[in-house]
């Protein structure tokens, strides 16, 4: 991971985009239901993706579960956010990153489905 952050630093004028991939407590249920020949066939779609964004791709990403909504008492909850996945993206604009989600295969697996881009700020003073 880290090599992937050090050798986009090289291209200073993209900005980087942490994309999230949301998806409801059903749609997890039903993903849990599938064959591993249909997951094969799902992760084809996203491979295919991948390939069409190229190097704007930094961080494929991994599932995420099990998220805990931390609070200032010190208490955790279970997050109800819903994120399953996340990538880095790098583009020139926001608008050039949410273009290189476009025909993304999660929004076409149910439409419970969603994505959200967020831009990485880098941290005030450095």
């Amino acid at each position: 991971m880290f090599l992937y952050f050090s050798e986009s630093l090289k291209n200073e004028s993209m900005k980087k985009f942490v994309v999230t991939y949301h998806m409801t407590e059903e749609a997890w249920a039903e993903s849990a239901k599938s064959s591993p020949e249909d997951a094969q066939e799902g992760m084809k779609k996203w491979m295919a993706w991948s390939e069409r964004v190229g190097s704007q791709l930094v961080d494929f990403g991994t599932p995420l579960m099990g998220g805990q909504s931390l609070s200032p008492g010190g208490g955790a909850q279970p997050s109800t956010h819903g994120v399953c996945v996340y990538s880095i993206l790098e583009a020139e604009s926001m608008e050039a990153a949410i273009a290189l989600m476009d025909g993304h295969p999660h929004l076409g697996w149910r439409g419970d489905c969603q994505i959200e881009v967020h831009e990485s700020m880098p941290p005030p003073g450095m």
